[in-house]
């Protein structure tokens, strides 16, 4: 089996596992997160009713001289202060099929610095 192969499914069988457990409600939604080499987003999502409450990425952000764990960190504080905007006080962290490291540990750790129980 060749490795790019290989490793779409270790990735799809991470996401399952991880997936299997995590729902998002209104009083405690999802923070589904989406990683690209460029960019990362990041959504609160109501699984109930299928909307999309809040959503933040670094896309438009000033990033010159910042790393992409900085920015990374910096759209998690953004996200945690929609979040309190709309008067949610904490989330169900989905992380998909990315490890728990680097830029997607620096969203998580955004979100709780900005008051986002996680």
């Amino acid at each position: 089996m060749n490795a790019r192969k290989k490793l779409n499914q270790v990735r799809e069988r991470r996401a399952r596992r991880s997936g299997a457990r995590i729902f998002g409600t209104a009083e405690r939604p999802r923070l589904a997160v989406h990683r690209t080499n460029r960019f990362i987003y990041v959504a609160l999502i109501d699984d109930v009713k299928g909307h999309t409450l809040a959503s933040a990425s670094d896309l438009g952000a000033k990033k010159a001289k910042m790393t992409k764990t900085a920015a990374a960190e910096m759209v998690g504080e953004e996200i945690g202060k929609k979040a309190a905007a709309q008067g949610i006080a904490s989330a169900v962290f989905d992380r998909r099929s990315y490890r728990f490291h680097g830029r997607v540990k620096g969203i998580a750790e955004g979100a709780k610095k900005a008051g986002l129980k996680i």
